[in-house]
């Protein structure tokens, strides 16, 4: 991460994930929500081990931040954490979103996320510390209603009320599942991901099962 960014950031986007590869889909969300809602950097945070997912068919995690590096080269709004690499153990978002509060306590924090991740938000450890800890930025394909959704989450958890934003995001079509078994099928994968990123898997052999 950039020594620079503390002190000089007012509202922090944070973009965590396996980034299994990174897309365009993440990388057109972290940039419409630095828009709409005026954030001076997105954070990206590549996880190290995932609590919710089968840890055996994840990458190994300098490759994923190597790749995270390289999408985001071009864009003086973007950087990146190793945060959750380098701590041992699970990566649990409470746990980063504690580091991070204390190393910017003054600044609005906005946690961007896909729709479907906000769907299992209350599985998360320590979910209620998660919403005083931060506010989260729910992106979805378009077509998408989530307003039965934050509906029913506010009326059982009242203390989300104005933590829970929507952003409609055209690119979310694209999935890193989707990018994975394309690769394996030998089909093309060219403009679903920056092409850094693409030439950077292929020199790696990642997801051929080779």
């Amino acid at each position: 991460m950039n020594n620079d960014l503390k002190g000089k950031v007012n509202r922090l986007g944070i973009m965590g994930g396996t980034f299994d590869p990174i897309h365009y889909g993440h990388l057109v969300a972290a940039e419409m929500a630095r828009a709409e809602f005026k954030l001076d950097k997105v954070l990206f945070i590549p996880t190290g081990t995932p609590p919710h997912k089968n840890r055996k068919g994840i990458s190994d995690a300098e490759l994923r931040f190597e790749m995270v590096k390289r999408a985001i080269q071009d864009n003086p709004s973007f950087d990146i954490s190793r945060l959750e690499i380098e701590r041992e153990g699970p990566s649990y978002t409470v746990e980063t979103l504690r580091v991070l509060r204390r190393m910017w306590p003054e600044h609005e924090l906005y946690f961007i996320t896909g729709s479907d991740a906000l769907l299992e938000i209350f599985s998360w450890r320590e979910a209620e510390e998660i919403f005083r800890l931060i506010e989260f930025i729910g992106a979805a394909r378009p077509g998408f209603d989530a307003s039965d959704f934050f509906l029913k989450v506010q009326q059982e958890h009242p203390e989300t009320k104005g933590k829970i934003h929507y952003l409609e995001v055209p690119a979310l079509a694209i999935s890193s599942t989707d990018i994975r078994a394309r690769v394996r099928r030998g089909e093309p994968i060219r403009y679903l991901l920056p092409e850094a990123v693409r030439l950077y898997l292929a020199q790696h052999k990642l997801y051929t099962d080779t």
